[in-house]
């Protein structure tokens, strides 16, 4: 049984997340060891160091989600621990968080810091595809179906938003809205809710317009459409971006050699980071990391259509969404698609809590595809030995008469 199970695994899955996490360690080291001896004053390997003990906790709680039975987590047992803790943790920030990046997001735990948003995310996904999965007979009923996961995704959002990091709450947004089109909801039920989102967003923005549109968020929009208009200034981070990915070309300059991640990028091994591997390695560099992420979306988004389970059909998806979601805003941010929001790139930038986080997702992710995979060849074979009796039968009948 144990040799059937561990046959079961995506291994290809895995194997795409240890090359993305080793690649981004290297390329962190690379970013950083410029910045943590000009800006904080640490040794140049600082931040490749405790890089290297997140991806080896990160790996030890990969281990665990990917052999923990995922349809346990569905259960009222898990579900009620897992929002108190969620949603203690987003409250305590208010009372012992501590400010990075303009956004009071960070809890700190001893010598290390703890990011409790990122672990929303995750959470969103296991108890809204835990609610759809349960109440899929009251999906369509707003007291029975639709108001708990509101309720909750709302509340989330709310609280990540007025830290405020609002990069975190349109992304755990996104991933919500994934998940309700996933889910079966009316598309009648569906439109109402947007038009609803709409003015709730209109309302938000009307009582926290003093953090909404602060003047280095609105500089963000403003530099946006032309960073060089204020290069010194607003445009800085984009118009530096800029020359890291316009430098590196197709071969990229090789590695270590990226010029601007000396004093220039801000933040060069985390929100940028794709902007030094553009630089040193070009559009190869850049090519890896786009299969890479676009592999684990996309088998996340089969895995999730091939499994019969609503619970893991809905989780696998949510995941996948996360994992896209987030790729694009940080990709898009650092190439002028889409304004900046200081969101890491997954498994690539450099982030305890991240890393923590998508481990964990993944883990997940893995444990869906093993039960779907398991399911289908047990089937075949239960299949198999039905019909060995079945001619052994007739066999016998006709050889006794």
């Amino acid at each position: 049984m144990l040799k059937k199970i561990l046959r079961s695994y995506d291994y290809s899955l895995i194997i795409v997340m240890v090359l993305l996490s080793l690649f981004g360690l290297i390329m962190i080291y690379s970013a950083s060891m410029v910045t943590a001896v000009q800006r904080y004053d640490y040794p140049s390997d600082f931040f490749y160091q405790k890089q290297k003990l997140h991806i080896l906790v990160a790996g030890f709680v990969f281990c665990i989600a990917a052999i923990f039975p995922y349809k346990a987590m569905k259960s009222t047992k898990f579900l009620l621990p897992m929002v108190i803790i969620i949603i203690g943790g987003l409250l305590a920030l208010f009372l012992f968080g501590k400010v990075a990046g303009n956004a009071l997001s960070w809890i700190e735990v001893g010598t290390r810091s703890i990011q409790p948003s990122e672990f929303a995310k995750l959470s969103v996904i296991i108890y809204l595809s835990a609610i759809f999965a349960k109440r899929q007979a009251h999906i369509n009923e707003f007291d029975k179906g639709l108001t708990p996961p509101l309720v909750y995704l709302g509340l989330i959002c709310l609280l990540v938003a007025i830290q405020p990091d609002f990069g975190t709450a349109i992304i755990i947004g996104a991933i919500g809205g994934t998940i309700f089109l996933s889910s079966g909801v009316n598309r009648k039920i569906l439109l109402l809710l947007f038009c609803g989102l709409l003015v709730v967003l209109l309302m938000v923005s009307i009582v926290f317009k003093d953090e909404i549109y602060s003047e280095t968020r609105q500089d963000r929009f403003t530099s946006y459409s032309d960073p060089f208009a204020d290069e010194k200034d607003s445009g800085y981070h984009l118009a530096n971006s800029y020359y890291a990915i316009g430098s590196g070309g197709i071969k990229g300059l090789g590695l270590g050699q990226s010029v601007q991640k000396l004093g220039y990028l801000p933040e060069p091994h985390t929100d940028f980071i794709i902007s030094v591997i553009s630089e040193e390695l070009g559009i190869f560099g850049v090519g890896f990391v786009l299969l890479s992420l676009s592999y684990i979306v996309l088998k996340g988004i089969y895995i999730g259509l091939k499994c019969r389970d609503p619970f893991g059909s809905l989780l696998a998806i949510g995941i996948s969404s996360m994992i896209g979601i987030q790729s694009f805003i940080n990709l898009g941010g650092a190439s002028g698609v889409i304004p900046l929001t200081g969101v890491p790139l997954p498994f690539v930038s450099y982030g305890g809590s991240s890393l923590l986080q998508l481990s964990l997702a993944m883990g997940i992710l893995v444990n869906v595809s093993m039960f779907v995979n398991f399911e289908e060849k047990y089937k075949d074979k239960i299949q198999q030995q039905q019909r060995k009796p079945s001619k052994q039968v007739s066999f016998q009948s006709g050889r006794g008469l």
